[in-house]
């Protein structure tokens, strides 16, 4: 029996899929706020919650969404946290990665946000806006004009102010939830720690102190390890005293929670204020690796950095974090703002952003080395992960004077995360910001020439995926002019190498070949050898085998398939076993060249490479109208054609490319016939990405023939994504 083309149907009110983040400790009170949101979220598409700083709005908003997205039937709930997003043009790069959406077209990120959403049934969590309201204000409402059943829970300091938005103010804990809030952060630090008869009037007059706002309770739980309840409350009624010149009636919750988080950084060590500063330049998580690195050193030993940071924890001042047994840390915006304050009062920002910018400077080029290395996948997480700090570092060197070839640099070693884990679009826009400006260097300055250089070649290597080839030929010939006028053989050999493949995907074959295989030959000389290099070999194989010699196609990606076995290496491999997937498809050994596409397919799923992904679904039809199913085949092929798209012009547009494609669609409709061929392209159609992946892995193909006899004509495989730099033999780093 045929599997079900949809998948089967969520229980409703059951919690749907989503990325909302664990809770890692217990949520206290707000039962009846909670049930209002979702009846609030049933009467309007856009509900906004609003409140003051540290009231709780992001607690509550990610423990209302699931069960709300339950309760009213949507497939999905994603949040998208833009507290560490700090540039207005960068939002919808933000909300993409949050939906994983990949798209390796040079469209608008918006447009291709709207296409995503437009069909979707899902519940949009966007947090953290207000310092972003014009940008978000622009895109909430586009949004819900295109998708209409796209419902979006924002979360902020200030309202939307859009047209169907409605507001719910988020008031502070009642008393009694406040204490109990109190008493069970008290307990995690002084285990059996309750409120009773001696400390109760204490601790609800510390939280009414605070005007009950959680983070400000929480702030003063966190001091319990020194002070027992009654010498909280003193001291604390002391600094209220102190800052509202001895007046005792209610506070202004915004003074109040300054107020808090004032006296809970007086009440801070020397230490413990100058790494609370210091931590105010990351965006986002960090990991105590760069805490140690960045914020050590004048006054701080690197020695002592992780006690003071356990000590920050303890106090509420950092959030601990785990996922997959990785630990890492944050401030919440409001905290990490007063940082900020001091940090600049200190007068050390600058050399702090500087710091900052060099520890990420040098993940990335660890990355890029260890991209062509068995942590390929690690290094792809990682990066991911790290994507707001990376930010950060980007716009401190297009910004700051005299730091605009470290941009070109940064923006130009991130090669192998914009085109090798789908984020072209954002890649696109760091490389062009940073080409655009002249870095300020001296003539024959050869290492702010080379960080150019190298920015050049990735920007049309990034438009090349992009299918834009008018400036990815502007940026390449650029490159190569000033490379030999420089005496660069590296920025040389990486902008013919992507000429070679422009020419390989618009079908100047014997171009290709002649400019790849120059290129080949300029990688030996210097001693290059990385993912780039190989995935020249395996662009040169395919202009061979286009041209009819697939023998030598093969003989060509064996050898790239040993390099990549002795490296650990598999991105770049999975392009390699394509093409051998197809000569098996030629000789009638349709097992091994289904086994040979399953793990393209897993591999391209690890990176999210839809490209890899899309090429190897078509030549998976290939096989599976070869094995007989035609109905199957024609369905991958509408499965394709959904996710090509989000790729560029199908096939690239070119006849090389398109012919095993031809070729599945008239063997299957040959079978089927018209109507029911295209009806199953339209099943295959409705199929999400993820969906059809599974669909072409699920396959079982125990019962099919292990070898179909007969000849086949030769056409050869599509065309792989290339990375670009990465290490040398020697184990140095490539610029180009």
């Amino acid at each position: 029996m045929r599997r079900e083309l949809r998948p089967a149907d969520r229980p409703e009110g059951s919690t749907p899929p989503g990325n909302l983040p664990l809770e890692l400790n217990r949520f206290v009170g707000r039962s009846a706020e909670l049930a209002e949101l979702t009846r609030a979220l049933e009467a309007a598409r856009l509900v906004t919650v609003t409140g003051a700083g540290g009231v709780g709005k992001s607690r509550f908003a990610a423990r209302a969404a699931a069960p709300a997205a339950g309760h009213l039937g949507c497939d999905a709930v994603r949040r998208v946290d833009l507290a560490a997003v700090r540039e207005p043009n960068l939002v919808e790069y933000a909300l993409a990665a949050a939906l994983e959406l990949t798209d390796h077209t040079s469209r608008p990120q918006r447009e291709v946000l709207l296409d995503h959403l437009g069909q979707r049934q899902l519940l949009l969590v966007i947090d953290g806006f207000e310092h972003l309201v014009d940008a978000c204000a622009s895109l909430v409402t586009e949004l819900l004009g295109a998708a209409p059943d796209l419902r979006i829970l924002a979360v902020g300091r200030r309202p939307l102010c859009v047209e169907g938005e409605r507001i719910f103010p988020l008031a502070p804990l009642d008393t009694a939830d406040a204490a109990e809030l109190f008493a069970d952060r008290a307990a995690a630090l002084l285990p059996g720690f309750a409120l009773d008869d001696g400390n109760r009037t204490d601790v609800v007059e510390v939280c009414e102190r605070l005007d009950c706002l959680p983070l400000a309770v929480e702030l003063a739980a966190g001091r319990l390890r020194a002070l027992s309840p009654a010498d909280l409350l003193g001291r604390l009624d002391d600094r209220f005293r102190l800052l509202t010149g001895g007046t005792r009636g209610a506070l202004p919750r915004h003074q109040t929670l300054r107020t808090a988080i004032g006296w809970s950084h007086e009440l801070c060590t020397a230490q413990e204020r100058l790494l609370w500063a210091r931590l105010s330049v990351f965006s986002g998580q960090f990991d105590l690796d760069a805490a140690e690195y960045i914020c050590s050193g004048d006054g701080l030993h690197a020695d002592a950095a992780l006690d003071v940071l356990s000590e920050l924890i303890a106090q509420s001042v950092v959030i601990r974090e785990e996922a997959d047994s990785v630990v890492r840390y944050r401030m919440l915006d409001t905290v990490r703002a007063y940082g900020a304050h001091w940090l600049e009062v200190s007068g050390d920002t600058t050399r702090m952003r500087r710091r900052h910018r060099d520890w990420y400077m040098g993940l990335a080029t660890w990355g890029e080395l260890d991209w062509f290395s068995p942590r390929q996948a690690q290094v792809a997480a990682q990066i991911g992960a790290e994507l707001p700090n990376l930010r950060a570092a980007l716009e401190f060197c297009l910004t700051e004077p005299g730091e605009t070839h470290l941009g070109q640099y940064l923006a130009g070693t991130l090669w192998f995360y914009w085109a090798g884990c789908g984020h072209l679009s954002e890649g696109r826009h760091w490389l062009e910001r940073s080409v655009e400006l002249d870095a300020e260097t001296e003539d024959g300055d050869y290492d702010y020439a080379r960080s150019r250089l190298k920015a050049l070649w990735v920007l049309g290597y990034v438009a090349i995926l992009q299918g834009d080839t008018v400036p990815a030929l502007a940026a390449l010939q650029e490159c190569r002019d000033e490379a030999e006028r420089v005496g660069d053989a590296t920025a040389i050999a990486y902008a013919v190498h992507r000429r070679g493949c422009l020419a390989l995907v618009t079908d100047d074959l014997p171009r290709a070949e002649e400019l790849l295989r120059t290129a080949l030959a300029g990688y030996r000389e210097i001693g290059e050898l990385n993912s780039s290099v190989l995935m020249g070999q395996v662009e040169l194989a395919m202009a061979v085998a286009f041209q009819g010699d697939l023998a030598a196609a093969v003989e060509l990606c064996e050898d790239v398939r040993l390099v990549c076995e002795d490296h650990g290496e598999r991105w770049t491999l999975a392009y390699a076993l394509f093409v051998l997937a197809y000569a098996e498809w030629t000789k009638g050994d349709l097992v091994r060249a289904r086994q040979l596409l399953r793990e393209c397919l897993v591999i391209g799923d690890t990176f999210h490479d839809l490209l890899g992904t899309v090429l190897t679904i078509e030549l998976m039809a290939l096989v599976t109208v070869t094995e007989g199913d035609a109905g199957e085949a024609a369905l991958l092929q509408g499965a394709a054609g959904r996710i090509w798209p989000s790729v560029g012009l199908p096939l690239f547009g070119s006849a090389h490319y398109n012919a095993p494609h031809e070729r599945c669609a008239s063997d299957a409709r040959a079978i089927l016939g018209d109507a029911r061929f295209e009806s199953f392209v339209a099943a295959g159609a409705r199929l999400e990405p993820g969906e059809a992946v599974q669909r072409a892995l699920g396959r079982d193909t125990a019962s099919r023939p292990a070898v179909v006899p007969g000849p086949r004509t030769a056409h050869p495989a599509p065309e792989p994504r290339e990375p670009a730099a990465s290490p040398t033999v020697q184990g140095g780093e490539t610029t180009g």
